[in-house]
Parts: C-alpha cells; sequence; structure tokens
C-alpha cells in the first residue's frame, strides 16, 4: 500500500485498444523510471485503460502533468492519481449498481459521477460506449457500496434533468431497458409545472442549464443562496450548467426569463 499523501501510481485511461504495456513504459519512462505498468482490457465496449506505478511521488506528479490530454495513437488520453491499489481494479461485484437511462449524448462518465455523488459514496461509474464509433449509447452505470444510498438516488434522480434530457434510473439489470428513440425524446418539450410536478418532494438538488458564458461557483452561489441553505455546488463551465444542493427540500421559483429545470 502507497502513501496516500505522496502517491506514485497513475491512472491512464480512453487509450486506443491498439496501445499496449509496453507503448505507455516507453513514454511514460522518458518523465521518471516507472516500477510497473498493468493495462486493463475488459471484453465490453468500455476503453482500455491502464495504471502506471513510478518508483518516485515527484516523477508521477511530473507525468501527471506532462501525459493529462496528450493524444497516443490518435486518442487524447486521461491521466489522474489511482484511487485504488496499483495493480488491481476496484471489485464492485457486491456493491449496488444504478442504471441510469435516456442520457444525452454529451454526458460523459464524470458527469454522471458528480451528478450521482451529493447521494453517498460511489464506488464505480461509468457511460457505455459504441465499440465501433465511441459515442455513448445513451446509458451508464452508477455504483453504490451502501444500499441505501443506492435507493435514495434512484428514487430522487429518476426524472431528473442531466444535460439537455430527464433521465430514468432503476436498479440495474443485466440488460438495460431500451433508450427511448430520439424522435420519442425530443418530441414533448415539458412545461414548467410539469418539471416540477414531477420532481421528489424530498428532492434537495437544483439542476441549472443552458449557460453560455460567465459560469463560476461564486455566481451561482450569489444567485441561488437567497432561497435557502446551500450544501455543496458543482459547476461545469465547458458544459453551461450546474447543481446546486440545498439543506432541505428546495422552494419552487421560476428564473427570470420564466422557466426552470429542477434536478
Amino acid at each position: 500500500m502507497e502513501d496516500e499523501s505522496h502517491p506514485k501510481t497513475l491512472y491512464v485511461g480512453n487509450l486506443s485498444r491498439d496501445v499496449t504495456e509496453n507503448l505507455i513504459l516507453q513514454l511514460f519512462t522518458q518523465i521518471g523510471p516507472c516500477k510497473s505498468c498493468k493495462m486493463i482490457t475488459e471484453h465490453t465496449s468500455n476503453d482500455p485503460y491502464c495504471f502506471v506505478e513510478f518508483f518516485e511521488h515527484r516523477d508521477a506528479a511530473a507525468a501527471l502533468a506532462a501525459m493529462n490530454g496528450r493524444k497516443i495513437l490518435g486518442k487524447e488520453v486521461k491521466v489522474n492519481w489511482a484511487t485504488t491499489p496499483s495493480s488491481q481494479k476496484k471489485d464492485t461485484s457486491n456493491h449496488f449498481h444504478v442504471f441510469v437511462g435516456d442520457l444525452s449524448p454529451e454526458i460523459t462518465t464524470d458527469d454522471i459521477r458528480a451528478a450521482f455523488a451529493p447521494f453517498g459514496k460511489i464506488s464505480d461509474a461509468r457511460v457505455v460506449k459504441d465499440m465501433t464509433t465511441g459515442k455513448s449509447k445513451g446509458y451508464g452505470f452508477v455504483s453504490f457500496y451502501n444500499k441505501l444510498d443506492a435507493e435514495n438516488a434512484i428514487v430522487h434522480m429518476g426524472g431528473q434533468w442531466l444535460g439537455g434530457r430527464q433521465i430514468r434510473t432503476n436498479w440495474a439489470t443485466r440488460k438495460p431497458p431500451a433508450p427511448k428513440s430520439v424522435q420519442d425524446s425530443n418530441s414533448k418539450q415539458l412545461r414548467f409545472d410539469e418539471v416540477v410536478n414531477q420532481s421528489s418532494p424530498q428532492n434537495c438538488t437544483v439542476y441549472c442549464g443552458g449557460i453560455q458564458s460567465g459560469l463560476t461557483e461564486h455566481l451561482m452561489r450569489q444567485t441561488f443562496s437567497p432561497f435557502g441553505q446551500i450544501m455543496e455546488i458543482r459547476v461545469f463551465p465547458e458544459k453551461g450548467y450546474s447543481f446546486v444542493r440545498y439543506h432541505s427540500a428546495i422552494p419552487v421559483f421560476k428564473s427570470p426569463q420564466g422557466s426552470s429545470k429542477i434536478s
């Protein structure tokens, strides 16, 4: 077990299926001596990923700064500190898995992890992609350590807004329900009152979207603090939306333009 305050292991994701452990080692050892590289290739539509362990923390930190966002065999890789011991992906088979459907095409794994994080500790999250095109299939999964957290997420997030669509939630099964057709999902624009009526009475989180520029945590806090005690704010400036979580059930209010989306 490595020292958590001076980690030496990096997670490297979004890899091309042509990338090998030797190639990763050749690239990363240019920054510092590597102890090992473990490639994880699942027989699913998910992209391969690997863990690279360095001998020294400073070399791992330098590699993180240098390699995150770089292209390897045509794909922009994602590099971050590993959240588990160097050569093992967390076993989530005994955890509690939530199916998340009707996702907008632009929604990523990071987006659904952030959206569900307020409900409890998450062990895994992923948006399922088409193996050929690399595009989202419109659904994903979020795994919780605690069953009650998963139940709360299913109850409170079902029918709520993420990106430009209302999402569906349920316990994960071997074969997820077929997503609605694009025509069905876009055929009706819900009114504000309909969105509010479909929200859980215990809902404490507001989704605010369609912000083209200037989105900051300070702006959201300044705008939404008059409505109650804010516990957490998550902003996604590049995607133009934000989540505001209150201490208790949120009041019903409209934006200056007369519309709002509740999440």
